[in-house]
C-alpha cells in the first residue's frame, strides 16, 4: 500500500452529498479544483512552458531555419497565460464556493448530529434518574422486609441455601 500525499476525504463524510447527488456543475468544479490544484498539473504547467519555448527558439529559427510563430518575447503565449490567469480566477471562485458549500453540509449534520446527541443524554439522565428511584424503592422494602423480621423472629423466613420452606410449617402470630 503506498501512501499518497495530502487527501481530502469529505466525500466520505454521512452528511456531504457526493456521486450522483451532485449535480454536473458541482462535479465540474470538484474535478477542476482536484486537477488544477495537483501537483501534476503545476509540473505539466512548466512542461508545456519549456515545450512551447524550446519549440519557438530552439526548434523552428535554429535547427529548421523557420520563422518562429512566437518569437523570442514570446507575446502569443503571454496572451494565453493572461487568459487562463483570467479562467483560473473564476475557477478558484468557483471551487471556493464548492468548498463553502462542502462546509456548510458538514456543518449542518454535526449540528444536526449535535442535537441528537443533547437529546439522548437527556434520555439518559431522566432513565438514570428513575433507576436510582427504583433502586431507593428497592432500598426501602428491604429495609421494611428487614424489619418485619425483627419483629416476627430472627430465624423466621430464613431456610439454608438451596431448599424451600417446609410444608407443614406455620406462622405463628407473635403475643404481646
Amino acid at each position: 500500500m503506498t501512501i499518497k500525499g495530502f487527501q481530502s476525504h469529505w466525500h466520505k463524510h454521512p452528511g456531504v452529498r457526493s456521486g450522483a447527488d451532485l449535480t454536473r456543475g458541482e462535479r465540474a468544479a470538484d474535478r477542476m479544483r482536484n486537477m488544477m490544484g495537483s501537483w501534476g498539473f503545476v509540473f505539466g504547467f512548466f512542461a508545456v512552458m519549456i515545450l512551447w519555448a524550446l519549440v519557438n527558439t530552439v526548434l523552428f529559427e535554429h535547427i529548421l531555419h523557420h520563422k518562429a510563430f512566437d518569437p523570442y518575447p514570446y507575446i502569443l503565449l503571454n496572451l494565453f497565460l493572461s487568459m487562463m490567469a483570467g479562467v483560473q480566477a473564476a475557477a478558484l471562485l468557483i471551487a471556493a464556493k464548492r468548498s463553502d458549500a462542502i462546509s456548510s453540509e458538514v456543518a449542518l449534520h454535526t449540528s444536526t448530529n449535535t442535537d441528537d446527541i443533547k437529546k439522548l443524554i437527556q434520555e439518559n439522565t431522566a432513565l438514570t434518574e428513575a433507576v436510582k428511584s427504583a433502586t431507593d424503592l428497592l432500598e426501602e422494602i428491604h429495609l421494611h422486609v428487614s424489619n418485619i423480621g425483627k419483629v416476627i423472629g430472627a430465624d423466621e423466613g430464613h431456610f439454608p441455601p438451596n431448599t424451600t420452606a417446609p410444608q407443614n410449617a406455620t406462622r405463628e402470630e407473635p403475643t404481646t
